[in-house]
Parts: C-alpha cells; structure tokens; sequence
C-alpha cells in the first residue's frame, strides 16, 4: 500500500472511533477541551502505529485497533449496565480476571456475545495475516505515525485533576481521556496525610478492659430485600430482625460500591479511610495502596494482644487478598482451600460454611488469644440469572406472584435466606462463648439486578448494619452510619464509650 492508503487508514479509523464513542452510556459530550481530543488521537496513533509496526499490514492494524475501541465501549456499556459506572483505567486489570474467573465476568458482558466475538477474533486474525501482504517500508511509516502520536499526547497532557466521579469525567473529555488522566493518576505519589486513618496507632489509646472477641461479617449483596418490593415475606430475615432487636447499633450503611466492586467497601471498614481521600485509588485500592500497609481494625487489634483472622472462600489471589490482607494487619487468612465441594450453595462456598468455620476457630481449646475475625462472604455473588428456582419454592420466600422481569429476584431471597440462617448459627456459637463477643454485620453492595429494578424501582444504594452482644442485649433506634465509620462503632461499642474521633 502507499503512503497515501496509511495516511487514509488513519484519518477514517480515527473518525470511526469518534463515532463508536457516541455509542457510550453515559454520551461523552462532543464540546470538550482541545486537548481531550489531541490525546483521543494521540491514544488512536500510538495504537495504530505499534500494531502496524509489528505486523506490516496497515488495514489489518486499523481494524484491529477499531476492534479493540469497540470493545472498550461494549464493555463499559455493560459495565454501566450493572453498576452505574463507565469504564475507568483501573478495569484494565478485570480483562486478565475475565480469563481466569470467566463465571464472575462474561455473563454480565453475554456468554454468547463473547463467544461470538472470540471466535470472529480468530476468523479475522487468519485472514489479515493470510490475504494481506505486508507493506514494504511500513515499519518505517509507522515509526513516523508513531511519533506524530506522541506529540499529539504531549500536547495534550495537562496538569487537570480528575473529579474521580467516573460519569462525569467521561462526559466531559470523553473516554480516551479520562482513561489517559486516570492512568497518570494512579501513577502519581500519594500524599500520606490524604490517608490519615483512625486505626493510626497514635489516635488510640491502648484498653485496659478485659478483650472481648469481635467477629465482623461483610455479607455478599445482602440489605433488606423487604423494602424493595412488598411481595418478599418478612419471615426471610427472622434470625437479622431477632438481632437487630437486640443490637447495640443497628441501621443503614452508605457503603462504597454498587452491585460489585466488594473490595472499595471491605477497604472503607477495615481502614476507616473514605473514598473520596483516596483519589483515583477508590477504584480498587487493593491494586496499590493497600499492599504498601496500611492501619487497620486488624492491625491495631492485633497490637492490642488480638489474634487477627480473615476468612474469605474463594481463591486468595483475587483482588490479591493474599497479599494485601496480611499487609493490613491480619496473622491469617483463610481462603477457599480450607473449604470443600459438599459446603457450597449454588455455585459458590455457602454462608453456614462460613459461620461454621467461625465457630470452629472461636471454640478452638488451644487459643490463649481474644479473637478478631472477619469473614467475607461468598455465596451471594452474582451473576444470579445463570441460576434457576423450582416454581415450588417460591411461596417460601414470597406471598405475591413474580412480576414480569423479576426472575432474578428469587435465587437472591435463596441465597439471603442462607444468610439469615447464618445468623441464627452465629447467634447460637456465640451465645455459647464464655466470654462477650461482638458480632458485625453488615452488607458490602446491593445486588445487580437490573431487570428486577426495572419492574419495582431501584434501591437507594445503602445496605445494612448491626452490632450485637452476647452479654449486653440492648435495643436502640436505628440510625445510618457510614461504611468507613462501621469498625469504629465496633470498637466503641466493644469498648462502652464513644467512637473514635474523626471516624464519622
């Protein structure tokens, strides 16, 4: 091909992705700063120019990147689908999760849809590399194409800050630059004053009480379902509302994520650093920051005499738990090896299981140790439409017929009803501790269920909370509370006195 047929490859790509990008939910608007869209073509060059120099073969290379754009786009249309959230820098990572927990990713995107594309992917890369010669002299065309897009990211690179609401800076520079400003955020050094924690171990004075135990459950997806639609029974949480009568503090949590993204609200509890300090980190501050150390209930437990255990069942390189937990603090994590096939409900480890293994670890006679335990559950994970429910089993959680659309809702009550007989098991375990224990327990998300939400209205976004004790029943008015705020509460409710200074 001549100089000319590169020249219009690139120029006729470059139009094509501004027109994919009008595909977007939420729409990028076309009235954006010059510099947002010298950087989409400066992504667009560099692209094309790195694909062309590896291969010779300029409309092979165009279509590939047009490809990949395109694919950018679905994905953070369905991403938005499901949790009101476009697609950020730090989703790159979920691509390499896709292939190894494909059962947590694809169905959200289509099974089929994927599918379809991989196996498209394949036709396509057979025949641009067969029935397109290459070019001679490409590789020095796109040496040149290249360096025009480096200029083009020059000038556009500036000093702006993300607001780090993902909706609104895509609306306003687009996709190519909001992805090119997050990834230079995520790079810059974090100011150690932004992440200023209660858990410092010079903002709490040591206790000299005697050391309850304290267990801390983050329940997957769970809030009270039965303010969502009035069909649910009131039965299904009988264990929670038992609690919650007795509660020591109780009511909604503003938590950090929306149907997903489990790990920004089990960072806010731990921590006690909201997200909004965390900058383009509150994406997935597992990804960094938490891996450099940071304080946590778990680390100031610990220096208090605390044995400090996580138990999560599933596999302890997602998220990279593996790694981060002990750097926040915790002596051991137990991951879904310490589990076995017979404990699952549906696809994943059930709730009794982990309620069972907290009563394993508390009544271990070998333990010289107060407790700290916090368990993440599992079972509730999504996607739940893959799930089925026998048309017999439905009065059990429901006393009104199904709505059209609302088919999803039933493997949710399932798998809450298991959460609530969780409950009653813990109730029982630590009812019969020799000493107090306090439990936590709390929701990480509300669930994704686009098609129920569409039929009956979609929730606020809270979940809920409450602290229990085994020797101090008490009942108080419920009251919301944030997320990074809830392991304060603990500590002062274990403790009788106030919360933490700073912690609301």
């Amino acid at each position: 091909m001549s100089e000319f047929s590169i020249l219009h490859i690139s120029i006729v790509g470059l139009l094509i992705t501004v027109l994919l990008e009008r595909l977007l939910i939420p729409r990028p608007e076309l009235r954006r700063p010059l510099s947002c869209w010298s950087l989409h073509a400066g992504i667009w060059c560099v692209s094309l120019a790195l694909l062309y120099g590896l291969t010779a073969r300029p409309l092979f290379s165009g279509i590939n990147v047009v490809l990949g754009w395109l694919l950018i786009v679905m994905v953070s249309n369905a991403k938005y689908h499901s949790l009101r959230e476009p697609f950020v820098c730090a989703d790159f990572e979920y691509f390499s999760d896709a292939v190894r927990f494909p059962r947590l990713y694809l169905p959200f995107f289509g099974i089929g849809k994927a599918a379809l594309l991989a196996i498209g992917f394949v036709i396509y890369l057979w025949a641009g590399l067969t029935f397109e010669p290459q070019v001679a002299g490409g590789r020095l065309d796109a040496l040149w194409l290249g360096l025009a897009g480096v200029i083009l990211l020059k000038l556009g690179h500036r000093r702006d800050v993300p607001s780090f609401d993902a909706r609104a800076d895509v609306q306003r520079w687009g996709l190519a630059a909001s992805l090119w400003r997050y990834f230079w955020a995520a790079r810059a050094p974090v100011d150690p004053a932004t992440l200023a924690s209660p858990f410092d171990q010079g903002n709490i004075a040591a206790s000299t009480a005697p050391l309850p135990d304290l267990v801390s459950v983050q329940s997957e997806s769970f809030f009270d379902v039965r303010e969502l639609w009035s069909g649910v029974k009131p039965q299904v949480l009988t264990e929670y509302d038992r609690l919650a009568e007795e509660a020591l503090a109780r009511g909604k949590l503003q938590v950090a994520a929306w149907g997903a993204n489990t790990v920004r609200t089990e960072f806010a509890y731990l921590t006690g650093i909201p997200g909004e300090r965390l900058g383009v980190h509150r994406f997935n501050p597992y990804r960094v920051l938490a891996r450099k150390g940071l304080p946590s209930i778990a680390s100031h437990l610990r220096a208090q005499g605390y044995r400090t255990v996580c138990i999560h069942p599933f596999h302890g390189s997602f998220y990279g738990r593996n790694k981060v937990l002990p750097a926040l603090g915790f002596d051991e994590f137990i991951d879904v090896r310490s589990f076995d096939e017979s404990q699952k409900a549906g696809p994943f480890i059930g709730d009794c299981a982990v309620a069972d293994k907290i009563r394993e670890l508390l009544q271990d006679p070998t333990r010289t140790q107060p407790l700290f335990i916090h368990a993440v559950t599992m079972e509730n994970h999504g996607p739940l439409h893959l799930e089925q429910v026998d048309a017999a089993q439905l009065p059990t959680w429901f006393d009104q017929p199904l709505l059209p659309g609302m088919d999803d809702l039933a493997p949710y009550l399932r798998h809450i009803a298991n959460a609530d007989l969780m409950l009653g098991k813990l109730r029982t375990t630590l009812q019969e501790q020799a000493n107090e224990t306090l439990l936590c327990f709390f929701g990480d998300h509300v669930p994704i269920l686009p098609n129920v939400y569409q039929a009956v209205g979609e929730p606020a976004g809270d979940t809920d909370y409450l602290i229990w004790s085994n020797r101090r029943p008490f009942n108080v008015t419920p009251s919301p509370l944030r997320v990074d705020a809830l392991a304060s509460r603990l500590l002062a409710c274990a403790a009788q006195t106030r919360p933490i200074s700073g912690a609301e």
